[in-house]
C-alpha cells in the first residue's frame, strides 16, 4: 500500500478531510492533491501529518523498542 493510501485511510479513520490537512500544512488543496497523487511527502510532512492526526510516527524495532518521531524532530520552521 502506497504512503498516500495510508494517509487517506488515516484521514478517513480520524474523520478528517484532505483539505483540512492541506490547511494544517499551510499548502493549497491542489498542492495536497499533488502530494497524494505523487506520493511525495518529506519526513517533516509525515511528522506534521502524524501530529495533525494525533498519531505516532515511529520506527518499530520490536514490541519493546520504538523510536518515535515528533514535532521536536523538525529542524527550523520550514525545514524539509
Amino acid at each position: 500500500m502506497a504512503i498516500s493510501d495510508k494517509i487517506k485511510a488515516l484521514l478517513s479513520l480520524k474523520g478528517k478531510k484532505s483539505y483540512e490537512l492541506a490547511e494544517y500544512l499551510g499548502i493549497t488543496p491542489q498542492a495536497m492533491r499533488n502530494k497524494l497523487s505523487r506520493n511525495s511527502f518529506s519526513a517533516s510532512d509525515l511528522i506534521k501529518i502524524a501530529n495533525f492526526l494525533n498519531c505516532d510516527l515511529a520506527f518499530e524495532i520490536n514490541e519493546n523498542q520504538k523510536i518515535i518521531l515528533d514535532m521536536s524532530d523538525i529542524k527550523g520552521k520550514d525545514s524539509e
